[in-house]
């Protein structure tokens, strides 16, 4: 098993495995077929209230540890990231499929940490 992440407005690659979207909302300007998703995980993604403080931020960047920690809280108490651990495990590869422009200060590079941590392998995204 292997995780990795990738922007959902990107084209998909045959080298993306099982791809799961792990935005809560849909991504806007994207059809379900240009996505090519085998799976929608808006569970695995921050709560509403994490979600809206984080994104209204006048600093997203200063605020990005602490939204960050209270996001591997979530994490820790969601049933639905042990069911991505465990799919992970049912697939050779998995791409974890987000919206956000920002590559690196996303909520998808936590869960990407948080599942290195839980055991997963993980590679880094291609740029």
């Amino acid at each position: 098993m292997a995780f990795t992440t990738r922007r959902v407005y990107d084209p998909p690659d045959a080298s993306d495995g099982y791809r799961v979207l792990v935005d809560r909302l849909w991504p806007r300007g994207v059809s379900k077929e240009r996505a090519e998703l085998d799976a929608w995980m808006k569970e695995v993604a921050p709560s509403p209230d994490l979600r809206t403080e984080w994104h209204h931020a006048a600093d997203r960047e200063a605020t990005f540890d602490g939204f960050a920690a209270r996001y591997r809280q979530e994490l820790d108490e969601n049933p639905a990231a042990e069911a991505l651990l465990e799919l992970g495990r049912e697939h050779e590869r998995v791409t974890l499929l987000f919206g956000a422009r920002d590559e690196h200060a996303n909520h998808a590079v936590v869960l990407l940490d948080w599942l290195r941590e839980h055991g997963a392998s993980v590679t880094p995204p291609v740029e």
